[in-house]
């Protein structure tokens, strides 16, 4: 689990990589320099207290630290200063008693609220000087040790910052540059992938210039990869509008040869009939598929459409006409404005938009499905849309690529070529509109946008 406080940039981590170093390397100095002073004012103290000359216990004159006697009877007495104390104090029974239990040499005692004391015992004399001058020296040194690492680690998130954001930003142009790819359409068309990292940002010397340089390479592989694919697309495209045009003259033969025999007079066998009444409804259904790649290859090659007004309220009421008399075991409803909804367009291709999706939801919804057809206008711009009850469509299902089919959700009783949603896709794209679709089971709309400056008010009529 990653820590809230941890940074996430790499700016973030390298300012956090140095306040560490820094923090280690002041605390060995520190720790390293304190020793060192300590053993200083230890040995300087050891030093100070072995030479020291005190005046014998009841003298006049100063006695700072402890200037203690040891009778003969092996007991102690004498007096204990301090500079910051007005007079000499005699030792405490507890001092005597510490004192008492020290080996002979140098050593370390406390004598309670006069603190530490660094002493040296004899047989006759006990005399030593206070640590506390030697204590204050060491932690004034630590202190400013701490405010100068503390000063240090901000100059390191001032200055390092400004620092290291200056050092990346040869990795930031190679992030923008990756940022303007991603934003490019590379999933279809003719692509012309001109971003390249600068020359600055390639150099193979320094650890940006390599990802600078791997990525020029895998612009470079990816355009070529790109322009490929658009080559083979333009050449597929082109066989089927070639293969599609070439077919319609054979399958007509077909199709007239089949119906000049089914038209016959002469009594021919009952199976001889049906074969031909099935070559003749299947050249219709192929002849039906060409009709269809060659309307999808002139879409893709950019062929202009009809430009005409076209009343779309019209057209609705014809098509689904239509649907009602091919469907009537459906439930057919509209959703009109009161006023005609006209839009600029080619009202041939139009009518095959709506019937495409009429026949869809025919095709792919049970019986006694309601179909809903509904048109309005909404800021500039007119809805058409074809709303079912049926069970919806597969979660993961692209309908509108080519050849798509359902699974068994939807019936297939009718079969279908699948480019019945891919034509509406490309004929609406022509209009520069755009299509889409909302499916949860109960409810499947489709739903059609095109430009338009008019503004309607809906109503609702059910033809049957």
């Amino acid at each position: 689990m990653t820590s809230p406080l941890r940074p996430r940039t790499l700016r973030g981590k390298l300012i956090a990589g140095q306040i560490a170093l820094l923090t280690v390397v002041c605390l060995v100095i520190g720790g390293v320099s304190a020793l060192a002073l300590r053993e200083f004012l230890d040995s300087n103290l050891d030093r100070e207290v072995t030479t020291l000359k005190q005046p014998p216990p009841g003298s006049p004159g100063p006695a700072l630290g402890i200037n203690a006697a040891i009778g003969p009877d092996g007991t102690i007495s004498g007096t204990i200063e301090l500079p910051e104390w007005s007079a000499p104090r005699q030792l405490s029974p507890s001092g005597i008693e510490a004192l008492a239990q020290l080996p002979g040499g140098l050593q370390t005692v406390d004598l309670g609220e006069a603190g530490e004391f660094r002493v040296v015992t004899d047989r006759m004399r006990i005399k030593g000087l206070s640590t506390g001058a030697a204590d204050a020296v060491l932690w004034n040194m630590i202190w400013l040790f701490l405010g100068l690492a503390t000063a240090s680690a901000a100059a390191v998130v001032l200055v390092g910052r400004k620092i290291v954001q200056r050092a990346l930003v040869p990795l930031d142009r190679v992030a923008t540059t990756a940022a303007r790819v991603s934003e490019l359409p590379l999933h279809e068309g003719e692509v012309a992938l001109a971003e390249r990292v600068p020359d600055e940002d390639t150099d193979p010397r320094t650890e940006v210039g390599k990802v600078g340089a791997a990525v020029n390479r895998m612009l470079g592989h990816v355009g070529d990869a790109l322009k490929a694919r658009h080559d083979g697309e333009l050449r597929l495209r082109q066989f089927v509008a070639d293969a599609s045009h070439e077919l319609r003259t054979p399958l007509a033969s077909i199709r007239g040869y089949a119906e000049l025999a089914r038209r016959a007079n002469e009594d021919v066998p009952p199976h001889f009939a049906h074969a031909m009444s099935r070559v003749e409804s299947e050249a219709l259904r192929m002849t039906a598929l060409v009709e269809d790649l060659l309307l999808l290859a002139r879409l893709d090659a950019g062929r202009p459409l009809e430009r005409e007004d076209v009343d779309l309220s019209r057209l609705v009421l014809d098509v689904v006409g239509d649907a009602r008399i091919a469907g009537p075991q459906h439930r057919w409803q509209l959703e009109l404005p009161t006023a005609p909804v006209v839009v600029v367009g080619d009202g041939q291709r139009l009518h095959q938009v709506l019937a495409n999706l009429l026949s869809n939801a025919r095709t792919h919804t049970p019986p006694g499905t309601t179909v809903t057809t509904g048109l309005s206008v909404h800021n500039g711009r007119t809805q058409l849309t074809v709303t079912d009850d049926g069970p919806g469509i597969p979660q993961n299902l692209q309908v509108f690529e080519r050849f798509a089919r359902g699974d068994g959700s939807r019936s297939r009783a009718a079969g279908s070529t699948g480019l019945g949603l891919s034509i509406v896709a490309a004929v609406v794209g022509a209009h520069d509109g755009d299509v889409s679709v909302a499916s949860v089971p109960g409810r499947t709309t489709f739903t059609v946008s095109l430009h338009t400056g008019l503004s309607q008010q809906r109503h609702t009529t059910d033809p049957g």
